[in-house]
């Protein structure tokens, strides 16, 4: 499938970046976000955006979205059951 999306052929050089680079840019901002909302795995945001997963990790911090986002009760469980 595939999502269209509008934008003003001035904004790519406002944010001082190639047509490319916003568009993957804007990409990886929708991944990271539904990856945020835990609306979709790692794997899948990173395949949404066309990088290997450990690529899309590693770049989360860019977006001040953490790796891993568990809360106590979660990493009790996940380290009662490693």
């Amino acid at each position: 499938m595939e999502l269209t999306v509008n934008f003003p052929d001035t904004l790519p050089d406002l944010l001082q970046e190639t047509k490319e680079q916003f568009k993957f840019e804007a990409k990886m901002a929708l991944a990271v976000k539904l990856f945020q909302m835990k609306r979709i795995s790692s794997g899948m945001a990173a395949s949404l955006v066309g990088i290997p997963r450990t690529t899309f990790l590693l770049s989360l911090h860019r977006y001040g979205v953490p790796m891993i986002d568990l809360d106590e009760e979660e990493l009790i469980s996940d380290v009662k059951n490693a």
